[in-house]
Order: structure tokens, then C-alpha cells, then sequence
């Protein structure tokens, strides 16, 4: 579906990160673009993407296994709604299938990325999501940029049994042509009273296909 739709999306840059940390391995392919309409702008259609694996090198047979993450994304995005829109999400993961509704906030412009959601499942007893990624790539020179990124992904329950869980992830480093490579830090803390912490220090490889 997801490569479907790529044909008619705006900026067809499709980036894919690996990261390699000193406890795990991901693969990361994220992209947010608006749909192009039959004159070949850009529709009020927002389609997010996200594939994300990550390989713990702690694994064995049974436990550690590898993490799967699959998320697609579609929102209404009216110019005087100035960046907020309502947006429909699916997420697929390792331990199931969960559909999201919510709000959506997104700014992309030549150096900077702001995107943001607030989503609830609609399933029974649903988590809350919020997400929130800012980019930042100034030119340094003719053919160097900045690259910056911070992203934030939480979780808030609404029932007392489930955990709460906060992921921060952090790269800093520098674009050239379409590389980009630095280096970068997962932070994560899962729990309720009290909460586990991992974190997962290393450098990244982007390239933008």
C-alpha cells in the first residue's frame, strides 16, 4: 500500500536510517508527504509512513526477539486550520493490530520539520499516543548542511494495569548531498511507579532514496 501511494506523493525523497547503538540494531524508514492531486500539487492530504525493526544483540531463542513496527498515517490538512488536522492512524506491531484517531499538527518547510499527533486507540480501555518529531538542517556551507533531530514517542494508559512507556530518540550530525551521518541516543523508560530505563548510545547512516 505504502509503495502505492508513493507514486503520487510530494517530494519523493523516501529516507532510511540505520543506527547501530551499543545494546541494538534498528532500521527506520519515515517519511510524511502530501498526496499530489490530478494537476500535480499538493493535495490537502497528509500520508505518513514507518517501518521500524530493531535487533537487540542480547538475543536468544526465546527472549529479546527482534521488534517489529509498522505505522501509516492519513490527514485532512485545510490551509486555515494552519497545520492542525484530524488524522486517522494504524498501528501494526509484534503484539497487534491498533487503529488511532486524533490530531495532527505538522510545519515542513526548506530547513525545518515540526510534526506532531495526539491520538487515542479506539479500541476498548485505549492508550493515548502522543508523538513529536522536530528537525532542524541549516546550510553551513555550499554543500553541507546541519542535521538535528529529537523525537519524542509516549504512551499514557487509561487503565491502571498497563504501563506507562516514554521513548526520546536524538541525532546530531551533518547532511551532504543526500547523506546524512552523526551521531545519536534512544533513551526509554516503561513502567508505572517505577520505571525501567535502557539506553542505546551509537551513530546513524540516512540516505535519502
Amino acid at each position: 500500500m505504502a509503495m502505492f501511494l508513493c507514486t503520487g506523493i510530494a517530494f519523493a525523497q523516501i529516507p532510511v536510517e540505520v543506527f547501530a547503538g551499543d545494546k541494538k540494531a534498528t532500521m527506520d524508514i519515515m517519511f510524511f508527504k502530501y498526496i499530489k492531486n490530478k494537476d500535480g500539487q499538493n493535495s490537502k492530504f497528509l500520508f505518513f509512513n514507518r517501518n521500524r525493526a530493531s535487533i537487540d544483540y542480547n538475543m536468544t531463542e526465546t527472549t529479546n526477539l527482534p521488534q517489529f513496527g509498522f505505522t501509516e498515517a492519513f490527514s485532512f490538512n485545510h490551509e486555515k486550520m494552519k497545520g492542525i488536522a484530524p488524522v486517522v492512524v494504524v498501528s501494526i506491531l509484534n503484539r497487534g493490530v491498533y487503529p488511532k484517531s486524533g490530531l495532527q499538527f505538522a510545519k515542513i518547510k526548506k530547513y525545518y520539520t515540526i510534526f506532531s499527533w495526539l491520538v487515542s486507540e479506539t479500541l476498548k480501555e485505549p492508550n493515548i499516543d502522543f508523538f513529536f518529531l522536530a528537525r532542524y538542517t541549516p546550510k553551513l556551507s555550499d554543500k553541507l548542511y546541519l542535521f538535528s533531530q529529537i523525537e519524542f514517542v509516549n504512551t499514557f494508559p487509561t487503565v491502571e494495569q498497563n504501563n506507562f512507556s516514554f521513548t526520546q530518540r536524538f541525532r546530531l550530525g551533518l547532511k551532504v548531498k543526500e547523506f546524512q551521518f552523526g551521531a545519536g541516543l534512544d533513551l526509554s523508560q516503561l513502567g508505572r511507579n517505577d520505571f525501567s530505563n535502557t539506553k542505546n548510545f551509537g551513530g546513524f547512516l540516512r540516505y535519502d532514496f
